[in-house]
């Protein structure tokens, strides 16, 4: 395993001719991330954003790829009231992100996640509030940025979602679905640690 993450930091690094400790750190981490599959590696990885982002205070990343460890964290428990202190935890990195960068569309779609994954908690209960809010944020992700593939993919599972709750019709949200899909294969993002 160590070996696979050496490989594709050695690329990345390569590739976008990175050389700064802070750019070497942020790709080990998330190369990290990508194949982290308990909740004291996602608790890990987010403390070691967390020390890149003290370090690097005018980084919105860091912050970005912190919540993110702590929302996946967050399916790993079992208890409601952990799984709720763990979203807020992220939504609070979330916040230092888009003080940085308050028009990234990718820390919106997050806000997003941050929301949809309280409604996964309990839908019947949670849904009216987290489910409107959750589409409002990826709407306003799309509207910013109406190519990024993880808004469009997140808008529509949180569609797909909802009809399937209410027994409606998924035609709409399996649409978007396919056209998500379809622009991850032509998706370009310069930033070398934009979300794959």
């Amino acid at each position: 395993m160590k070996t696979f993450l050496l490989i594709i930091v050695t690329l990345v690094t390569t590739s976008f001719g990175l050389s700064t400790k802070y750019e070497q750190q942020m790709l080990k981490h998330i190369a990290a991330l990508y194949v982290a599959n308990s909740p004291e590696k996602f608790q890990e990885l987010s403390n070691a954003f967390d020390r890149i982002a003290r370090v690097e205070k005018d980084k919105w990343e860091p912050y970005y790829y912190s919540a993110y460890s702590i929302i996946i964290w967050s399916y790993g428990v079992s208890e409601v009231s952990e799984k709720d202190k763990l979203l807020d935890h992220a939504l609070e990195k979330i916040n230092s992100a888009a003080r940085l960068a308050p028009n990234e569309s990718e820390i919106i779609a997050l806000e997003g996640f941050t929301h949809m994954s309280r409604v996964n908690i309990d839908p019947a209960s949670r849904g009216a509030q987290y489910s409107s809010l959750a589409l409002e944020t990826y709407g306003k992700a799309l509207a910013i940025n109406p190519e990024n593939p993880r808004a469009m993919l997140l808008m529509g599972q949180m569609q797909y979602g909802t009809a399937q709750f209410f027994g409606s019709n998924t035609n709409e949200a399996c649409d978007l679905i396919k056209n998500a899909l379809n622009r991850y294969e032509t998706y370009e993002n310069d930033n070398p640690f934009a979300p794959k």
